[in-house]
C-alpha cells in the first residue's frame, strides 16, 4: 500500500484483545511495507558497518605500501558510500510510508466503529479518551510501526558484523562477540520502570485532553454562569500533573540514552587495551585493531535502534490499548441482520413502550424523563443501548435489518446534533432521497437569518452556501445550529424522521414557523418528535403521552390538556401544589355556580310568570335571595 493509494478500501477486522495484539496485528497488515523497509535497512546499515573494514584494509596497504590494494579498497568505500545513500533514502522513504499508513489504517478503523456504534460510543467511552486515541495515540502507534523494520535491520547487521569481525580476527572478534550483546541488554532492567512512567504520563495526558475538550464544548455556558476560572484552575492543575509526569518519564530516559552512550565506551576501552597488547605480541596488524576499532566505534549507530525501539513501543503500547478498547465495543445488536437489504415502509411500533406512529402522520410524544425520551428515540431507529424486543417498521423488527437498510429507513436527529466544519453546500451533502432539495429543507427549518448570518461572516464569497461553518458550528448562535442540524435531517427524506427536541432553542414564533414547515415538508411521511413544547404538540396529528416506560395516553394536545394531569404537569411545568391549588380553586368556582344556579331558579320562574311579573313584590325578593347568595 502506497500513500497515494489511501484510503484503504477494507483496513481489516483488527485483534483487540489487548495492546500487544493489536500492535502485532498491524504489524502483519504491514508486512510488505516492513520487508521492503528491511530490506533498505540492511543495505544502509551494513554498508555503514563495512566502512571500518574499508579504512582497515587501507590502513594495512599503506603500511605494506601495496598501491593495488589501496585503489580497491577506494573503490570498495565509494560502493559503500553509494549504499549508505541509496540505503539511507528509501529506507527513510519505505519508513515513512508505514508509519503514515498504519496512521491511516488505525484512523479507518476509529471512523468505521464510530458509524458503527453510533451514539453508543460516547455513552461508553469518553470523547475526550476519543480525540486523544484518534490524534495522539495514532501517531505513537505509527511510530511503533515505522521503527520497527528498522530495529529490525539493525540487529540483524549487529549480528553480521560480530560474526564478520570473529571471522576477520577471532581474538578480538570474541570480545566483541561477548561486549555487543550486553550492551543491547544492559538497559532492559530499567524498561519496566520507564514504560510504567511513560503510561503515568500518557493517563494524566488524557485526562487533560478530555478536560480541554469538555471546556471548550461548554465554553459558552461557562461564560455565562462565570465558571471560566474555575475550569481554568483544573486545567492549570491538570497540566501541570502531566507536566511533572513527562519530566519523571524523560529523566528515566535520560538515564537511559546515558548508558547506551557509557556501555559503548567502556567496550571500546576494553578492546583498544586488549588490542594494543595483541600487536605488541605481534598476534594482530595495525590495520586489524583499526578496523575492529572502527567496527565497534560504527556500532553504536545500530545500537540506538534500541532505545528508540523500547521508547516506541513504551509510548505505543497505552496508546495501543486505548484503541484496542475502543475497537473491541460491540453494539447490542448485530449489523449484518437476517433478512435482505429492503426498507419498508409502515406504521413504526416499539413493543417495550406500546409507542405506535402511524405511516403518514405527525406524532408527537411527551416524555417527562429527558434522558427516558433519549434512550426511547435511540430504540426507534434501530440503536437500543441495550438489548431488549426489537422496534418494528411495517411488522418487520429493525434488528433483522441490515445496519444501512435500518439507517435508510429511520432517521434519529438527537437533541444535541454535530455540525462539521465546512461549506454549508457540504454539510447539507448527504445521503439522500433526492425529493427534497436544499431549498425546501433551509426554508422549513427556517434557516433565512442564518443564511444572511453566514453571507455576512464570509468576506471572500456571495453564496451563503459556499460559506464556512467553523467547527461544530461554534460561531453559530444554538438556535441556528440546531435549525441548520434540522434542514439536514429533512434533506434526507427518510421513509420515518425521528426528532429529539429539534427546537428547544429557538424562541415560540420561529417554533410555529418551523412547526408549520416541518408539517407540510413531511407530508406523507412518518415523523416523531420528542418535545413538550405546546407550539410543536399543537401541530401534531395525534400527542403520545409516554410516562415509566409505557404509554399512558393519546389523543390531541388540547384534549390531553384537559384530561391528563400527568400530560398537562409535563407540558405547563405545572409543580404538584399548583396542581393541588388549582384543583382545589376549580372545585370552588364549581360549588359557587352551582349555589348560584340555584339562586337564580327563582327569579327564572318569577320571570316565566307573566303574573309574578307585574308582582313587584315578588321581583324584589328574587333578587335580594341571589344577591345573599352571590
Amino acid at each position: 500500500m502506497q500513500i497515494q493509494d489511501l484510503p484503504y478500501p477494507d483496513p481489516g477486522v483488527p485483534d483487540a484483545r489487548s495492546g500487544p495484539r493489536f500492535l502485532w496485528w498491524l504489524g502483519r497488515n504491514q508486512l510488505g511495507g516492513q520487508l521492503k523497509s528491511l530490506a533498505w535497512g540492511l543495505l544502509h546499515f551494513v554498508s555503514v558497518s563495512a566502512l571500518p573494514f574499508c579504512v582497515g584494509f587501507a590502513v594495512q596497504a599503506v603500511v605494506d605500501r601495496s598501491g593495488s590494494r589501496l585503489a580497491q579498497t577506494g573503490g570498495l568505500m565509494v560502493l559503500c558510500g553509494a549504499g549508505i545513500a541509496v540505503g539511507d533514502t528509501f529506507l527513510h522513504r519505505a519508513a515513512v510510508t508505514n508509519w503514515i499508513t498504519a496512521a491511516a489504517r488505525v484512523q479507518q478503523l476509529l471512523a468505521r466503529q464510530a458509524a458503527h456504534l453510533g451514539s453508543a460510543l460516547t455513552r461508553r467511552v469518553a470523547a475526550g479518551e476519543v480525540v486523544a486515541v484518534s490524534t495522539g495515540d495514532v501517531e505513537k502507534i505509527g511510530w511503533f510501526v515505522e521503527a520497527l523494520s528498522r530495529f529490525l535491520a539493525a540487529a540483524l547487521t549487529i549480528v553480521i558484523v560480530c560474526v564478520g569481525l570473529f571471522v576477520y580476527e577471532p581474538a578480538l572478534g570474541v570480545v566483541v562477540a561477548v561486549g555487543v550483546p550486553v550492551l543491547a541488554v544492559s538497559v532492559l532492567p530499567l524498561l519496566p520502570r520507564a514504560t510504567r512512567r511513560a503510561d503515568v504520563q500518557r493517563e494524566k495526558a488524557g485526562r487533560a485532553t478530555e478536560l480541554a475538550s469538555d471546556t471548550v464544548a461548554g465554553l459558552r455556558v461557562l461564560r455565562g454562569i462565570g465558571g471560566e476560572e474555575l475550569f481554568l484552575d483544573r486545567y492549570r492543575r491538570a497540566s501541570q500533573e502531566v507536566r511533572h509526569a513527562a519530566v519523571r518519564s524523560a529523566r528515566m530516559w535520560a538515564v537511559i540514552s546515558a548508558i547506551q552512550v557509557l556501555m559503548p565506551g567502556l567496550l571500546l576501552i576494553a578492546i583498544v587495551w586488549y588490542g594494543v597488547q595483541l600487536a605488541r605480541q605481534g598476534r594482530i596488524t595495525v590495520g586489524e585493531l583499526v578496523t575492529v576499532y572502527s567496527a565497534v566505534m560504527i556500532l553504536s549507530y545500530p545500537l540506538r535502534h534500541f532505545e528508540e525501539i523500547a521508547m516506541a513501543y513504551s509510548f505505543s503500547r497505552p496508546s495501543a490499548r486505548r484503541a484496542a478498547r475502543v475497537l473491541s465495543l460491540e453494539r447490542v445488536t448485530d449489523t449484518v441482520g437476517t433478512r435482505a437489504a429492503e426498507v419498508p415502509a409502515g406504521d413504526l411500533y416499539d413493543p417495550d413502550t406500546g409507542l405506535l406512529a402511524p405511516s403518514g402522520l405527525l406524532t408527537a410524544v411527551v416524555c417527562g424523563d429527558p434522558d427516558a425520551a433519549g434512550r426511547l428515540a435511540e430504540r426507534l431507529g434501530g440503536h437500543p443501548a441495550e438489548a431488549g424486543t426489537s422496534v418494528l417498521l411495517d411488522g418487520v423488527p429493525l434488528d433483522e435489518l441490515p445496519l444501512d437498510s435500518a439507517r435508510t429507513a429511520v432517521l434519529v436527529q438527537d437533541k444535541d446534533p454535530v455540525l462539521l466544519s465546512g461549506s454549508l453546500r457540504e454539510l447539507l451533502d448527504v445521503p439522500a432521497s433526492g425529493a427534497v432539495g436544499a431549498e425546501e429543507a433551509l426554508a422549513a427549518a427556517q434557516c433565512g437569518d442564518v443564511l444572511v448570518a453566514l453571507a455576512q461572516g464570509s468576506l471572500d464569497t456571495e453564496d451563503p452556501m459556499d460559506a464556512r461553518i467553523t467547527e461544530r458550528g461554534r460561531s453559530l448562535s444554538g438556535g441556528q445550529r440546531q435549525r441548520l442540524a434540522l434542514a439536514r435531517s429533512l434533506i434526507t427524506d427518510p421513509e420515518v424522521l425521528v426528532l429529539d427536541e429539534p427546537t428547544s432553542a429557538v424562541d415560540s414564533h420561529t417554533e410555529a414557523r418551523i412547526a408549520d414547515g416541518v408539517r407540510e415538508l413531511r407530508t406523507g411521511r412518518t415523523t416523531v418528535v420528542f418535545t413538550s413544547s405546546p407550539l410543536l404538540l399543537d401541530h401534531a396529528d395525534r400527542v403520545v403521552l409516554v410516562h415509566e416506560g409505557a404509554v399512558v395516553a393519546v389523543g390531541a394536545h388540547r384534549e390531553l390538556l384537559r384530561s391528563e394531569p400527568r400530560y398537562r404537569a409535563v407540558v405547563t411545568r405545572e409543580t404538584e401544589e399548583e396542581s393541588a391549588s388549582r384543583v382545589a380553586r376549580d372545585g370552588e368556582q364549581a360549588s359557587l355556580r352551582g349555589e348560584l344556579n340555584q339562586a337564580e331558579a327563582p327569579l327564572r320562574g318569577a320571570l316565566d310568570d307573566d303574573d309574578a311579573l307585574n308582582d313587584e313584590t315578588a321581583l324584589r325578593s328574587a333578587l335580594e335571595e341571589i344577591e345573599e347568595s352571590a
